[in-house]
C-alpha cells in the first residue's frame, strides 16, 4: 500500500510539472550576439528557474546576423530584442516601430583602445595614425566628438574598417588604434595575449552617456504582462548574482558549459556584474534626450523623436 501511495504522490508531482509548463507563456528573446557575460542576468534568469517562478518559459536566440534581431521584433517575428540605446534611436528614425521597456547595462561599455606598448598617451597622440573601426555611423560620430573634444578633427587620423577584427587589427600592427571595443572584454583578451591596453572613454570626452545594452519590444506591446515578468524575472536574478557572484558564475557556464567556462569569460564575467542594472525598468529620461540630442546634432537622425515614443518605464 505504501509503494502504491508513493507511486500516486510521483505520478501527481509530475503531472503538477507538466500542467505548469504548458501553462508557462512562450516568449522568444532575440539577443545581440553570442552569448557572453553581458547576458548574465538572462542566463540566470534561466537556469535558476526566475522565469519559471513567472510563469515564463524563455526561448533565448544567438543570432547569426547581429543587425536582425530589432528589425525581426518590430516585425512581429520576435517577442523581446536585446539592442543599444544609439541604434534605437537611429531604427526609430527609419520608421522601425521599436519600444525601449528594460536596460541591462546603463553605461557605455565603448572605448577606444590602443597598446601600452604604443606611443599614444593622449588622445592627441592620434594625429595622423590609422584607427580600425567596426560599424560606421554611431561609432564615426563618436570618435569625431571625442577627437574634437582635444582639438583634432577627424581628417587627423586614418579610418580602416577592420569588421569585428578590433583586437587582432590591433596586435598584427594594422592600426594604432580601435574605436568599438568593449571595456569588459578586449583588454582582457589583449592582456591574455601578452599584452596591456589603456583604454579612453568617450563620456570623458565630450560624449553623453548612454545605455549600452538594453531591451525592445514592438510597438504597441510593452504594456503586455509577460514583459513585465520578464522584467521581474531579470531584476531577481541581477539581485542574485550581486549576492552571490562566485555562484551565479557556475549558474552561467552551466548553460553552455564548453563555450562559456574559459579564462576570458571569467574576466569579463568580473568586470561586467556591477555594470548590470539594478532596477532593469528604469528610465533615464535626461540621458534620453541627451543622447538623441547629440545624434540629431551628429546627423544621425533626422528629427527628434518624442521620448514616449520610443522609451517607456514598465510597470510591476
Amino acid at each position: 500500500m505504501k509503494k502504491i501511495t508513493q507511486f500516486f504522490t510521483a505520478l501527481l508531482a509530475s503531472f503538477a510539472l507538466v500542467c505548469q509548463a504548458q501553462a508557462n507563456e512562450k516568449i522568444s528573446l532575440l539577443l545581440d550576439w553570442f552569448i557572453n557575460p553581458d547576458h548574465a542576468n538572462i542566463v540566470v534568469a534561466q537556469q535558476k528557474g526566475f522565469f519559471a517562478q513567472q510563469g515564463l518559459e524563455v526561448e533565448i536566440i544567438e543570432p547569426t546576423d547581429p543587425s536582425m534581431p530589432p528589425k525581426l521584433v518590430a516585425a512581429g517575428k520576435g517577442d523581446i530584442a536585446v539592442n543599444y540605446q544609439p541604434q534605437l534611436l537611429m531604427q526609430v528614425d527609419e520608421g522601425l516601430p521599436l519600444v525601449r521597456v528594460g536596460t541591462i547595462v546603463g553605461t557605455p561599455l565603448n572605448s577606444l583602445t590602443v597598446l601600452e606598448s604604443s606611443k599614444i598617451n593622449k588622445l592627441e597622440d592620434l594625429k595622423g595614425k590609422k584607427i580600425g573601426f567596426s560599424v560606421s555611423g554611431f561609432e564615426d560620430s563618436l570618435l569625431e566628438k571625442m577627437l574634437s573634444d582635444v582639438g583634432l578633427h577627424k581628417q587627423d587620423v586614418e579610418l580602416i574598417n577592420v569588421n569585428w577584427a578590433l583586437s587582432q587589427s590591433l596586435l598584427s600592427k594594422q592600426v594604432d588604434a580601435v574605436i568599438g571595443t568593449l571595456r569588459n572584454f578586449e583588454p582582457h583578451e589583449l592582456n591574455l595575449e601578452g599584452h596591456q591596453a589603456k583604454l579612453f572613454y568617450p563620456e570623458q570626452y565630450g560624449v553623453p552617456s548612454y545605455e549600452e545594452l538594453i531591451f525592445v519590444v514592438q510597438a504597441g506591446k510593452q504594456n503586455d504582462a509577460k514583459i513585465a515578468k520578464f522584467l521581474t524575472a531579470l531584476e531577481q536574478a541581477t539581485a542574485y548574482i550581486k549576492q552571490n557572484p562566485t555562484q551565479a558564475w557556475q549558474d552561467f557556464v552551466s548553460y553552455k558549459p564548453k563555450e562559456l567556462d574559459n579564462e576570458l569569460n571569467r574576466r569579463a564575467w568580473k568586470d561586467t556584474i556591477p555594470l548590470l542594472s539594478d532596477n532593469v525598468r528604469k528610465l533615464d529620461k535626461d540621458l534620453y534626450q541627451q543622447v538623441a540630442q547629440f545624434m540629431l546634432d551628429s546627423k544621425l537622425i533626422k528629427t527628434l523623436p518624442a521620448l514616449d515614443r520610443y522609451a517607456v518605464e514598465v510597470g510591476q
